[in-house]
């Protein structure tokens, strides 16, 4: 599994478990918005009024319409800066 997909993963599965509103900007500057409703390699399914399929090579920029907790457990196991009691 490539790196880009250990960080797109997690944040699309909190967005779409928390149900964050999500604005997506497209390569060509288009600016959609609505709730994640499911993901895969290569495309996010996006529901506002309508649903709509986007494929991830025409994605830009996703921004959350709130803070994305990812889990603390998954950056202090990246950086190494907790033992496995989770002491500095």
């Amino acid at each position: 599994m490539s790196k880009g997909q250990l960080l797109q993963e997690p944040f699309l599965n909190a967005v779409r478990k928390e149900r964050i509103p999500v604005s997506i900007y497209l390569v060509n500057g288009i600016k959609l918005q609505g709730i994640v409703e499911s993901f895969d390699q290569f495309a996010v399914s996006l529901k506002n009024s309508i649903s709509q399929m986007v494929y991830k090579h025409a994605i830009s920029t996703i921004v959350p319409h709130r803070q994305v907790e990812l889990g603390a457990e998954d950056s202090e196991e990246s950086d190494g800066s907790t033992d496995s009691a989770g002491n500095a």
